[in-house]
């Protein structure tokens, strides 16, 4: 089964990275856009079939290593089981 995990920082902290593209944006002629939040992202390939089992697989993941989940949000993909 395959995952992706997207970590970006809280919204009440500072994101400079995102700050620095954001300015980087306006200042090439992208002025309109107005926020940025940078962040990762991790793609998974999981040896699993229950999607409930692969969910609590990456929230393990998250809480332990992929997210400081002090200062960090993370949200979980699953990829829609394909029909063979």
């Amino acid at each position: 089964m395959r995952a992706r995990v997207t970590v970006y920082p809280r919204p009440e902290i500072l994101d400079p990275q995102g700050k620095a593209i954001l300015q980087t944006l306006q200042r090439v002629g992208f002025e309109s856009v107005r926020k940025v939040r940078a962040g990762k992202s991790f793609d998974l390939e999981l040896d699993v079939e229950d999607r409930a089992q692969a969910q609590e697989l990456l929230k393990g993941m998250c809480e332990k290593l992929l997210a400081n989940t002090v200062v960090e949000d993370y949200s979980l993909e699953l990829e829609p089981e394909s029909a063979s």
